[in-house]
């Protein structure tokens, strides 16, 4: 029985095989009389136009509420929310985005939020802050800083919040103002 069914799978095929054959046969054979005359030569690249998507080009995130702003050199600017002295996670608004980037923890004392799926890297160290990119391997921003640290004061990383010398400091600047 098998044999017998394996032999009508093999006859279907090949007859199959057999017609399209021929069809591929007088379907070559109407081409090549068409081929005479001559085609205009292919573009070597295709030219994609592509229609504006206003619902993706809308897409602006508003600055958390909240949150402080930071300037940078070259006019670049940014908004953090979040308390980087004892927060996990921190907002930072960066290019109409929002982005939560988690602490990682550093030997050097250098407060620094990264997340691996966007490629943003937040860099911040008593003086300024700077935010990279991991995508291409550049710096965003650099020189960043607060009005209090344009004014004198020191980043609000975690290494100076647990300096007992640099708490006073803030506060005394603070009440000055």
């Amino acid at each position: 029985m098998k044999k017998l069914l394996i032999a009508a799978v093999i006859g279907t095929l090949s007859s199959t095989m057999m017609l399209a054959a021929t069809d591929a046969a007088a379907q070559t054979t109407s081409t090549t009389a068409k081929k005479a005359t001559p085609k205009k030569p292919a573009p070597k690249h295709r030219i994609i136009k592509r229609k504006p998507n206003p619902a993706k080009e809308a897409k602006v995130d508003a600055v958390p509420e909240g949150s402080e702003h930071w300037s940078c050199a070259e006019g670049m600017q940014f908004d953090l929310k979040g308390d980087m002295a004892r927060d996990q996670i921190v907002t930072v608004h960066w290019d109409k985005k929002n982005y939560n980037l988690p602490r990682q923890s550093t030997t050097t004392g250098a407060d620094r939020f990264h997340d691996a799926a966007t490629g943003l890297d937040l860099v911040v160290i008593p003086t300024k802050a700077m935010l990279f990119s991991d995508k291409d391997s550049s710096r965003l921003a650099d020189e960043c800083k607060t009005a209090a640290m344009q004014a004198g004061a020191m980043a609000p990383t975690q290494a100076n919040a647990l300096n007992p010398a640099n708490r006073a400091a803030p506060a005394s600047g603070a009440a000055g103002q």
